[in-house]
């Protein structure tokens, strides 16, 4: 069977909430029953057949041709199958997503991964703020799974992580792992201020020193079991991470935030 294809027929002018559009909602439907679902746009609904071309059958592997950054909720829950998008996406990308996998050929908007509970997703250009994070007044934010970000990630990447393991290959904004509940987050390029701040457990592992507030204790050259382990891990990914482990063994490390519990950890490579 070919995947469930979604072609853009044209650029609308308000936000569209993609989240109906997942494999365990559309598994079983016709052309017909998945062109007559209704998608919110702005104030109004639209019909699916009035964005999309659709083609295709098999819906646990579902393509999106022409997409921009304005379809939001791309992925929203979504539990098995798989997602891939050509183009850039709007905000709160893979929201709660629970199994299966989405790979992004572009960049993307706020909250990306946000309290993403397992799986895989795969930004291959940029992310915005609050990647990995919790929602507006949660206290939890992404709980399992992995995330990969070719490019650079914006402000709060890993606000309130609990845990899985969130890549970004290349530079991050401020407080990145703030009010950090557990998990790992590795930054091959630069990283803002705030760093870790508030954090309570977890790791942060990094390429480049990092500016670090005064509630960070540095506790010396160490070379840790857990290393290779944990990137031999990261072999299965398409990554900088699989090629640059074997140099990723002697590290300097940074416990804190002491104005919390204390029991994170920053590990800047040596």
């Amino acid at each position: 069977m070919n995947a469930l294809t979604f072609s853009m027929k044209h650029r609308l002018d308000q936000r569209v909430d993609m989240s109906p559009l997942v494999c365990n909602e559309l598994e079983g439907l016709t052309h017909t029953e998945i062109a007559a679902i209704e998608l919110q746009n702005g104030k109004s609904k639209i019909r699916v057949d009035e964005v999309f071309r659709i083609k295709g059958s098999d819906a646990q592997n579902i393509v999106i041709e022409g997409s921009f950054g304005k379809l939001d909720f791309i992925g929203k829950k979504l539990d098995g199958g798989s997602i891939s998008i050509n183009g850039d996406v709007g905000a709160y990308l893979g929201q709660e997503m629970k199994a299966g996998s989405i790979k992004v050929n572009g960049s993307t908007g706020i909250y990306a991964a946000c309290e993403m509970k397992n799986g895989y997703l795969e930004i291959k250009g940029n992310a915005g703020d609050f990647l990995a994070a919790a929602l507006p007044g949660n206290k939890q934010g992404m709980k399992g799974g992995t995330v990969l970000v070719k490019g650079n990630a914006g402000e709060r990447a890993g606000d309130h992580m609990r845990r899985g393991t969130l890549l970004i290959e290349g530079n991050v904004g401020d407080y990145c792992g703030s009010r950090m509940v557990a998990g790992t987050i590795a930054v091959m390029g630069k990283t803002g201020r705030y760093l870790g701040y508030a954090m309570r457990r977890g790791t942060l592992l990094l390429w480049n020193k990092p500016e670090l507030s005064a509630t960070f204790n540095d506790c010396g050259a160490h070379t840790l079991a857990f290393l290779p382990i944990l990137f031999s891990s990261f072999n299965k990914l398409n990554s900088k991470f699989a090629k640059d482990s074997a140099s990723f063994n002697r590290v300097q490390r940074y416990g804190g935030d002491m104005s919390e519990m204390g029991r994170g950890e920053v590990l800047v490579k040596i």
